[in-house]
């Protein structure tokens, strides 16, 4: 079973992940990177030549894959960032759902488009309002990443380590992990 995370683009799925698998000692595997290696382009490259429709199929193969691969009896195999356009599919949702525990990153579009602004790569923010389509990408998305996720952490300002130690904390009380997992009040700060 994963520890998935789904959220908007730039909520920090990626880089919360690769840290709370730093400190499981689980591998992290982000889905946008394992498309990119099955293409052998970048999304946006393929989105402009494919559209997005066709990008959306690939992610769901990637994402029932990964899913069957992180099907381990006894606790988490492993962390998995998802794309933010991810719950768009209802099979997508069910996977994630099923296959692991869903972490929903929630951020304001304010903030992502505070720490968006200079981000060239995100196909779906070309736009001439970035803020305006943040808001109707929230607004249309919000409900599914919350029908899928089992937790939901506000994102706020806070920083990686502070956010990793509060999902750490929610994995404790539902028994997802071992209390055990966690360092000692003595351990420095996650990196």
């Amino acid at each position: 079973m994963f520890l998935s995370f789904v959220g908007m683009p730039g909520s920090g799925k990626s880089t919360v992940g690769r840290h709370l698998a730093r400190r499981l000692h689980l591998p992290f595997h982000d889905s946008d990177h394992v498309i990119e290696q099955r293409i052998g382009c970048s999304i946006r490259e393929f989105f402009e030549r494919e559209g997005e429709d066709r990008f959306r199929d690939m992610e769901a193969e990637t994402i029932a894959s990964l899913c069957a691969q992180g099907s381990v009896p006894d606790g988490p195999g492993g962390v998995l960032s998802t794309g933010g356009g991810a719950v768009l599919r209802a099979a997508n949702r069910q996977q994630l759902r099923a296959h692991s525990r869903v972490i929903y990153l929630r951020t304001t579009p304010e903030e992502l488009m505070r720490r968006l602004k200079r981000d060239t790569h995100r196909p779906l923010l070309q736009t001439s309002d970035p803020l305006q389509r943040l808001r109707d990408l929230h607004a249309q998305r919000d409900p599914l990443y919350r029908e899928t996720a089992h937790f939901v952490i506000e994102t706020g300002r806070p920083s990686v380590g502070s956010l990793v130690n509060m999902i750490v904390m929610q994995l404790e009380l539902a028994a997802v992990i071992p209390v055990e997992a966690a360092p000692s009040p003595t351990a420095g700060p996650a990196s």
